[in-house]
């Protein structure tokens, strides 16, 4: 008998879901890198006046860590990782229109609305959604089995 949680969290995952997960887990390696360096800045002595880069830091290390995890998750095949690695998508997708138009830099702003775009397209492609629904799990749920549901 295979284990629930393996049965519920993991399959193999199609590529597209594996796709998007290198690319969640690359942004939250992103926002790791970017948490080392305001530690390091806020360590040397930077303004913290203005802005406090050691709070901004921590919180980095918190959603970068969740962020990374999605994508492993999504790399590997397991489910959970899909809706996190979404949620993510659509907070970046306002800061790519801040930074393109609000802060007038579209150089930086275009490409990570891009980007963002690019994972909600995989993450919600035929395949990734047949998958994430459990379309790949063999037979309905019964009340008359004795397991729990494997969906």
């Amino acid at each position: 008998m295979r284990d629930y949680a393996d049965a519920v969290t993991t399959s193999s995952a199609p590529t597209p879901v594996r796709g998007a997960g290198l690319i969640v887990a690359v942004q939250g390696a992103a926002a790791l890198v970017i948490a080392a360096v305001l530690v390091v800045r806020g360590l040397a002595g930077a303004d913290q006046r203005v802005v406090n880069g050691l709070g901004t830091a921590v919180w980095f290390v918190v959603v970068g860590g969740g962020v990374l995890a999605a994508g492993r998750a999504l790399v590997l095949g397991k489910r959970w990782g899909r809706g996190l690695a979404v949620f993510a998508q659509l907070l970046l997708l306002p800061v790519a229109w801040y930074l393109a138009v609000g802060s007038h830099q579209p150089a930086f702003g275009i490409p990570l609305g891009v980007v963002a775009l690019t994972v909600l397209v995989l993450l919600f492609s035929p395949a990734a959604v047949r998958w994430a629904a459990g379309g790949d799990q063999p037979g309905p749920a019964s009340s008359a089995s004795r397991g729990p549901d494997s969906r």
